[in-house]
């Protein structure tokens, strides 16, 4: 079956309609920054009253899918956490109206203001602690449709970190059937722990880029979320990680150390069950940090973004902290025997394209 044909012109008329079908025709668009997907975020100001709005532009032509998005949306708003109301949407033409939050992004906020940096991260890990409290849903409305959120299961935790040798490794020409099957196996033996995991719903991209600060409001709801659309029902420790983890800024040792307490507690964690917690994390975080180290690279192999190799050394050293937990050393052993550090010559090779 042939994939639908990406058409800017046709696209641009589908979004003019909706536009006006929403009352906001007459608004002034102007371009919010991309991420790493296929969607792309307008700002509009000038609408009804004046009104201003975020237009997301999912189009199902390039694999995106607004049903998600409206679900998550949804399950955050209805627990009183602060994800966008959606002002209108079209789920099968893939576009969103959506409150616009502003601009005070986690990292910025950090940047201008060093001595923000540990409140946002406490108010953040209380808003997982909250989110936590209730399990996940295994299904929630999404507009007019349904959405149901798919498992973190063994064959997502897999597949993700199989990432890391379909493109990292091969990018370099590393890779053989026989190398990877070695890895799947390790990564299958390492990852089987919490493979099981249902009780939260993990928003899997839950960093400062993501999150915006809202002082007007209060408790957690001064914690703005974005971009949750790939949710899955999972193990609680996964979105704590990658808070504290970040791809994209430094955390300090001590920064984690006090993220993590303040979740530990606000969760009602007992100290006894402290460890194995801390040992399934370590697990999580390698998983998400071996995917993030093969995503990137696709990124710029796949689709020619190459800013995202500049990330590389900083998740490659949150990796090595995760493998250095005991439960880990068979697969540690493996990417320290055949996995290259992402230093300044590996590096050149990926951005030189895929090795023949």
């Amino acid at each position: 079956m042939t994939e639908p044909r990406f058409d800017p012109e046709a696209r641009a008329a589908l979004q003019a309609r909706f536009l006006a079908e929403a009352g906001w025709a007459g608004a002034e668009i102007r371009p919010l920054a991309g991420d790493a997907s296929n969607r792309r975020y307008d700002r509009l100001s000038g609408g009804p009253g004046g009104a201003g709005a975020v237009l997301m532009d999912a189009p199902p032509e390039k694999g995106e899918d607004m049903v998600p998005y409206l679900g998550i949306t949804e399950v955050l708003r209805a627990r009183g956490f602060s994800a966008p109301a959606v002002i209108a949407a079209d789920a099968p033409a893939g576009f969103a109206l959506i409150e616009d939050l502003g601009d005070d992004l986690y990292a910025r906020v950090c940047a201008a203001d060093a001595e923000a940096e540990t409140p946002l991260y406490l108010a953040a890990a209380e808003l997982l602690a909250e989110l936590h409290a209730a399990p996940a849903p295994s299904e929630t409305p999404a507009g007019a449709a349904r959405h149901v959120i798919p498992p973190y299961d063994a064959a997502t935790l897999r597949r993700e970190a199989m990432l890391a040798a379909d493109w990292y490794l091969d990018g370099l020409g590393l890779r053989t059937e026989a190398l990877a099957e070695d890895y799947a196996g390790r990564v299958d033996a390492a990852f089987a722990p919490v493979a099981g995991a249902r009780t939260a719903l993990a928003l899997r991209d839950y960093h400062a880029e993501n999150m915006l600060w809202l002082p007007g409001r209060e408790g957690t709801a001064r914690v703005g979320l974005i971009d949750y659309q790939d949710a899955l029902a999972g193990h609680p420790a996964y979105d704590l990680i990658s808070l504290t983890e970040d791809a994209r800024r430094d955390t300090s040792p001590g920064l984690r150390a006090a993220t993590t307490a303040r979740y530990l507690d606000a969760a009602g964690v007992p100290a006894g069950a402290r460890e194995t917690f801390e040992a399934e994390a370590a697990m999580l975080a390698a998983q998400r940090n071996l995917k993030i180290v093969g995503i990137f690279a696709r990124l710029r192999l796949r689709d020619g973004k190459t800013r995202y190799l500049d990330l590389i050394p900083r998740v490659w050293g949150h990796l090595q902290r995760d493998l250095a937990h005991p439960a880990l050393a068979p697969l540690a052993a493996f990417v320290a025997r055949h996995v290259p550090a992402p230093e300044p010559a590996v590096l050149d090779r990926l951005r030189a394209g895929r090795t023949a």
